[in-house]
C-alpha cells in the first residue's frame, strides 16, 4: 500500500519546504519517529503518551510566549494578526491537553506545577531565544517544525490505516483536521512572506540552522516521551 499524500503546504514550492529538503534525515527522524508509529498503530504504552502530554502542555505555554513575541517583533498589520491568530490557536490547542490530562485526574492547576522535563526546556529555550536575538524570519523558522510538522504528521496519520480501536484517534483527528491544518498552511504562507519582505539568498544558510535544529529538538521530545514509559 502506498503512503497517504502529503497536504499540499508540504508539496507546494515554498521556503518551508525548502528548509524541510536541507534537513535531510533529520526531518524523516522526526516526522517518522517511532512515537509518532506508535500514536499510528494505537499501540505507544499510555504511559509514554501521558508523560508526553503532560510535557507538551509546558511546551505550549512557551510557544504561546513566542507568538505573543512574534506579535511584538510583527512589522506590519498582517503579520501582527497572524501572530494574534496563532497565540489564539495554542492556547484552544492546551484544552486538547486538559482534556486528556482530566481523565488521569490533572486539571489546569496540576499540569502548571510540573517540573519541565530536560527536552521541554531545551526546545522551548532554543526557539525563545532564536526569536529574541533574531527577527520574525528567525522565529517563524524556529516555530516551523512544530506547527507545520504536527500538521504534516497529523495529515498522513488521519488519512494511513485506521486501527480500531486506536486510543490516539482523537489526538490524530485534531492535528489531522481542518482547523489545525489551516494553521499549518497559513505558516508557511506567512514564512513564505517573511522571507521575501526580510531575506536574501545568502540568509537561506543561516536559517536551515536553525530549522535543523528546531527538527532535532522536535525528535529528542518524541523520544522523551517513549523514554519515560
Amino acid at each position: 500500500m502506498s503512503a497517504p499524500a502529503l497536504p499540499d503546504y508540504v508539496a507546494l514550492p515554498s521556503l518551508f519546504v525548502r528548509l524541510r529538503r536541507a534537513t535531510g534525515d533529520g526531518w524523516r527522524d522526526y516526522v517518522d519517529h517511532p512515537f509518532v508509529a506508535g500514536l499510528a498503530a494505537g499501540t505507544l504504552p499510555e504511559p509514554a503518551f501521558r508523560h508526553y502530554l503532560q510535557q507538551d502542555w509546558l511546551f505550549l505555554l512557551h510557544f504561546a510566549r513566542a507568538y505573543a513575541l512574534a506579535g511584538y517583533k510583527a512589522g506590519d498589520l498582517a503579520e501582527l494578526r497572524d501572530a494574534s491568530a496563532k497565540l489564539a490557536a495554542i492556547l484552544r490547542e492546551t484544552d486538547l491537553h486538559v482534556t486528556f490530562c482530566a481523565r488521569w485526574g490533572l486539571d489546569e492547576a496540576a499540569l502548571e506545577a510540573l517540573p519541565e522535563a530536560p527536552a521541554t526546556l531545551a526546545y522551548t529555550r532554543f526557539v525563545l531565544e532564536t526569536g529574541l536575538r533574531g527577527d520574525l524570519l528567525d522565529l517563524y523558522v524556529a516555530l516551523a517544525p512544530c506547527t507545520v510538522g504536527y500538521g504534516e504528521i497529523g495529515a498522513q496519520l488521519l488519512a494511513g490505516p485506521r486501527p480500531a480501536p486506536n486510543p490516539y484517534r482523537e489526538w490524530i483527528e485534531a492535528y489531522g483536521g481542518a482547523d489545525y491544518q489551516a494553521v499549518a498552511r497559513d505558516h508557511v504562507t506567512m514564512l513564505d512572506r517573511l522571507w521575501q519582505r526580510r531575506a536574501g539568498g545568502a540568509r537561506f544558510d543561516d536559517l536551515a540552522r536553525i530549522f535543523a535544529e528546531a527538527t532535532r529538538l522536535e525528535a529528542a521530545f518524541w523520544q522523551m516521551g517513549l523514554e519515560a514509559e
